[in-house]
């Protein structure tokens, strides 16, 4: 494919002013990173119910006067899109993507999170493939320097055959939403076939708009034998690290919380720690979403699957959601999940958790 690739933006939010969920403008990360693209895409449309945020966006992002809207139908309608950056709160997103592909656009690239319940992930995901859209979600992290020089030592056998993953992190939804899909991305991509957890939830923790734990403990299996271990919250020191991989004859640590300790290292049993070079890339950059996009843009021009498909972030937020109903029903899930709805908000509709209000 030689035409450039025109992209257009639901949701802006403000300009960026702080870091964090309340203050930090995901759709201006998607500009900058397709500004990074330029020579294989323009940045043409945007549409925010602020039509001061939106304009705001256009001016920052150079996007065309007659280009900007309040409106999601009429920028759907008036302007001919490729490629869509859904960037609005996760319980907006299943009918905003599913009206984008409605209308026709060959792709579209939708913030994480997938959705608020696990029927709305499935259906988008579904209405998606029926059209023969191309939908990605922005687990930008697996394209970090550490991440994917953790997944290089792993296939490479430097701790021999993999036996289990494990991550540590503030909840399961919205930060655990990146650490279950770099689960399955060292393990292959590979469906989970049971998983069981439990929480605590004692006061009230809404991020984009959506209740996570203030703590918990999920285990659960691969398909393929190998045992998934999450720790969030103040149990996430159980862990020790972003990310554990534990292998027959060694193991990798990407984010230790041990001071002084380099963002990815790896020791066979009883050796010492090897530190592994990732130049100046953290946790969380710099360049990941650039690289993410860049990804998500050569699967379109080039008839390929990208690695932030739908398929993928489905297997990660199915053990969100599958980890919330182990708590509602006190016992062992079997995968697939088959539910439709957020099993941690019913519990707080039902009062079956009675978080207090925050402060």
């Amino acid at each position: 494919m030689d035409a450039r690739l025109r992209v257009g933006f639901i949701g802006t939010g403000r300009k960026p002013e702080r870091a964090g969920p309340q203050g930090y403008g995901m759709a201006h990360q998607h500009a900058q990173a397709y500004r990074s693209l330029a020579d294989i895409c323009d940045i043409v449309a945007c549409a925010d119910i602020s039509e001061e945020n939106a304009r705001g966006f256009a001016e920052m992002w150079g996007v065309p006067a007659d280009g900007v809207f309040t409106s999601v139908e009429a920028m759907l309608a008036k302007v001919p899109l490729d490629v869509v950056s859904v960037c609005v709160w996760p319980h907006l997103h299943a009918p905003l993507v599913i009206q984008a592909a409605c209308a026709g656009v060959k792709a579209i690239h939708c913030e994480k999170p997938m959705a608020d319940t696990w029927g709305n992930c499935r259906l988008m995901a579904q209405e998606c493939e029926r059209r023969g859209v191309r939908l990605t979600f922005n687990h930008q992290r697996r394209f970090g320097r550490p991440f994917r020089e953790a997944h290089r030592l792993l296939a490479e056998g430097a701790v021999g055959e993999l036996r289990r993953v494990e991550f540590g992190s503030g909840n399961l939804y919205d930060y655990g939403s990146h650490n279950f899909d770099l689960s399955g991305y060292y393990v292959g991509e590979r469906p989970a076939r049971w998983v069981m957890a439990q929480i605590d939830y004692h006061t009230t923790n809404f991020v984009f708009g959506t209740h996570n734990e203030n703590s918990a403990q999920a285990v659960w299996r691969y398909d393929n034998g190998v045992f998934g271990v999450a720790a969030t919250g103040v149990a996430a020191d159980l862990v020790g690290c972003h990310n554990h991989i534990v292998g027959t004859e060694g193991e990798i640590e990407v984010g230790a919380r041990e001071p002084g300790a380099p963002v990815l290292r790896h020791r066979r049993h009883g050796g010492t720690w090897e530190a592994v070079d990732c130049g100046k890339e953290g946790l969380h950059g710099p360049g990941y979403i650039e690289r993410a996009l860049a990804d998500v843009l050569g699967a379109v021009r080039e008839d390929r699957v990208s690695e932030l498909c739908a398929r993928n972030a489905l297997n990660a937020t199915e053990l969100i959601f599958g980890s919330w109903e182990s708590v509602r029903r006190r016992g062992r899930v079997e995968l697939p999940l088959t539910i439709g709805d957020n099993p941690i908000a019913a519990m707080v509709a039902s009062g079956d958790l009675t978080p207090a209000p925050r402060g």
